[in-house]
């Protein structure tokens, strides 16, 4: 046997029925600070910051690699 039940109703009734609280107000202050923090980033974003932030880690980490491997050929303990 097969029972179908359709319900025809807004979300606004369903969250009311099955006792739901409503979130409206909560969802429309998290997406107006998402929405805050994304436009103070976006400076960020700009292909000039990019670059410049990853030429500083790229110096840093060429510098950190070539220490390593000269301690790694023995060069770079002097006892």
């Amino acid at each position: 046997m097969k029972v179908r039940v359709e319900v025809d109703c807004t979300p606004e009734e369903a969250r009311a029925a099955l006792g739901l609280p409503d979130v409206t107000a909560l969802n429309e202050a998290l997406m107006s600070e998402m929405q805050a923090r994304m436009k103070a980033n976006m400076a960020a974003l700009a292909p000039e910051e990019l670059m410049k932030n990853w030429m500083a880690f790229g110096g840093q980490a060429q510098e950190h690699f070539r220490k390593l491997m000269t301690a790694a050929a023995g060069g770079g303990s002097k006892s």
